[in-house]
């Protein structure tokens, strides 16, 4: 059976990861873990003190208004550190043992960018800790002719640093190794997939993806198989090497294929 992240069943994989981290890890944690910045929209709510309640967005230098206390610097704090804040502010002369709960209602201050081969490029919003499938998601998933590799640019330290995803490794063999945090002012790439052509004796000749190890026989399966005039026996690739075209004859079906290989299936004259 061949695996290829250019098939349908792609998406049956990626999605089936997905489900399991959100059943697993249910966005535990984002709302503590996150630090907050402007645009972002908070909703906050004081025990038993309906008149407090609050929904603000944070303003480009960093403050959130609330009743009682009015402008309180909110910019670069985790959640968990701002009910901490204004637990301690309400109890200052307002409030007995206030009880305070933060909410994200709209995260807009952290944002990555997805590029190349997914359904909807673009910006998307990082929430606190979240996962490079979860960005996926965002995404829209794979497009057919994605390739086998993300890559990843992110600015550490003032310095740039380029991770490479194994996109194979994490869809087919469940690696989470390969499934990283990503960052606010991440860029995030999916390459396109190499293709190859197989023509002749098959029964829907045409260019097809061809993943890393993908061979001969698998993408003459792509192909549909052979018709009932082919011969096995004959097989040929055309490879271009070093800008020169060499013809490998009578290979074998298990012979590994790279991306611009043309397989020549001939007719059987027996």
């Amino acid at each position: 059976m061949i695996f290829n992240l250019r098939q349908y069943n792609v998406y049956t994989h990626i999605w089936a990861i997905v489900f399991l981290f959100v059943l697993l890890f249910p966005l535990s944690g984002i709302a503590e873990d996150y630090i907050v910045g402007p645009g972002d929209v908070l909703k906050v709510t004081v025990y038993n003190h309906n008149d407090l309640q609050t929904t603000v967005r944070v303003t480009d230098d960093g403050f959130i208004a609330m009743p009682l206390l009015g402008q309180v610097k909110v910019q670069g704090m985790k959640t968990s550190d701002i009910t901490e804040e204004l637990t301690k502010l309400l109890a200052n002369g307002y409030i007995v043992n206030p009880q305070v709960n933060i909410f994200i209602e709209e995260f807009r201050s952290k944002k990555a960018v997805i590029l190349g081969h997914v359904s909807k490029p673009g910006l998307v919003e990082i929430r606190g800790t979240t996962n490079f499938l979860e960005v996926m998601s965002q995404a829209g998933g794979l497009k057919d002719g994605a390739g086998d590799t993300a890559t990843i640019k992110r600015v550490k330290d003032g310095k740039q640093e380029v991770i490479v995803l194994n996109l194979k490794s994490l869809v087919e063999g469940g690696d989470v190794n390969q499934n990283i945090s990503i960052h606010d002012g991440d860029t995030v790439y999916i390459s396109e997939g190499g293709t190859s052509y197989v023509t002749g004796e098959v029964n829907k000749p045409n260019g097809y993806p061809c993943t890393q190890g993908a061979t001969v026989l698998q993408l003459i399966t792509l192909a549909g198989g052979f018709t009932g005039k082919a011969s096995k026996s004959g097989i040929s690739i055309v490879r271009i090497v070093d800008n020169q075209k060499t013809v490998l004859k009578d290979v074998e079906l298990n012979t590994s294929v790279i991306a611009d290989d043309i397989i020549v299936v001939p007719e059987s004259f027996f």
